[in-house]
Parts: C-alpha cells; sequence; structure tokens
C-alpha cells in the first residue's frame, strides 16, 4: 500500500512502533482484553500459512515455525509486529492465572502479572517480526513459570 502522505509523515518520523489505547474506566477490561486480541494482520497471514491461531502456547509455537516473508515488507513489519506482541499479550491473559491487560497513561498496552511485573508484549513483539528473537513461545513460557 503506497500512500504518499504516510510515506512523507514516516520520513520525517520513522516507522510506527506501538499501540496505544485508552479507556474510560477500570471496568472495562473486558471489552480491552477484546479489542487487542483482535490481531487482524497477524491472524490472515497465520491463516494463509496454515496456522490455527486459538489463543493457545502451541499457537505461538507454530508462529515461531513460520518462514519470516513480511520481513521483505517494512510497512506490514511493523503492524505484525504490533499483532505479534497483542496476541502473545492475548494468550498471555487468558492461560496465566491472574494476567491481565493494564493499559498506561501514555496508552501502551502491557501486560501485568499477579507478581506485579509488567511486560510490554507489543515490544516484543516488534523484536520477533524482525529478528525471530526472542521466540513468542519462549517469552510465554518465561511467563507462565512465574
Amino acid at each position: 500500500m503506497n500512500i504518499p502522505f504516510v510515506g512523507n509523515w514516516r520520513k520525517k518520523r520513522g516507522p510506527a512502533r506501538g499501540v496505544a489505547v485508552f479507556s474510560d474506566s477500570e471496568s472495562d477490561r473486558e471489552g480491552v482484553a477484546e479489542l487487542l486480541s483482535e490481531c487482524e494482520l497477524l491472524r490472515s497471514q497465520a491463516q494463509r500459512a496454515g496456522v490455527e491461531l486459538d489463543d493457545s502456547a502451541a499457537s505461538l509455537e507454530a508462529l515461531d515455525q513460520l518462514l519470516p516473508r513480511w520481513r521483505d515488507d517494512e510497512e506490514s513489519l511493523h503492524w505484525l509486529g504490533n499483532d505479534a506482541g497483542l496476541y502473545l499479550g492475548t494468550v498471555i491473559v487468558r492461560t496465566v492465572p491472574g494476567a491481565f491487560w493494564e493499559i498506561w497513561p501514555n496508552g501502551q498496552p502491557v501486560v501485568r502479572l499477579t507478581s506485579g511485573r509488567e511486560i510490554d508484549v507489543v515490544a516484543s513483539g516488534q523484536d520477533w517480526a524482525a529478528s525471530g528473537v526472542p521466540e513468542l513461545s519462549q517469552l510465554y513460557a518465561e511467563v507462565a513459570e512465574g
């Protein structure tokens, strides 16, 4: 997709680096979790590769095995990295007891564990999309262990 004004904006500011979410209340955790779990670009890429994203740790392992064809497309690389991080966070929130999404005042979504540790899953997803390291399944295993 080539949109001239976006290209000019990126030349001045660099590529997109994340996602921001704003919510009016603490009680809207379910709605925020649902919104963050969409990961449309990642889900379509995975489906084309025959990988089902069922919000499980096994699906993270399957993503780690994909051939990273997206690295050739700088425009989709950053969006895919955002989606990968949000998907990692979704799997953590849905499978690790007590984990939940927290939105920092700047709108950045992170996953908070019962220990109080906060995980910047979007940054991890972008690292994974760009280089494959660290693997999503490895990050999940570290978080799930406690």
